[in-house]
């Protein structure tokens, strides 16, 4: 079978420190774990130690089906891939965060 249009691929992959956002961006970060007050506040702190102002309505909190577990969704303006990748180190390293998306 011959194709007469001409294909040409893209390396997509990126190199160390290079992403596809452009800064600055509105960034949804979202963390789950066990529904308690720990994990509510903790997570508003390490946001708070990286983000300077988070505007009005910024954090939103969604409980599971069953009342578990609680989903933060906490939407930044954020300046760096720097930024975005120490709070996701920070918030992976918390013992209330089960997962950091």
């Amino acid at each position: 079978m011959s194709n007469d249009k001409e294909i040409k691929l893209h390396d997509l992959t990126l190199k160390d420190g290079e992403t596809l956002l452009e800064f600055p961006c509105e960034f949804p970060i979202k963390a789950m774990g066990l529904a308690c007050v720990e994990l509510e506040i903790a997570v508003v702190e390490i946001i708070n130690r990286h983000v300077e102002d988070l505007g009005e309505g910024a954090v939103k909190m969604r409980p599971s089906k069953n009342g578990k577990y609680t989903a933060i969704t906490i939407h930044i303006t954020a300046r760096s891939k720097v930024q975005l990748d120490a709070i996701y180190l920070d918030l992976t390293a918390c013992e209330h965060v089960s997962i950091a998306l």
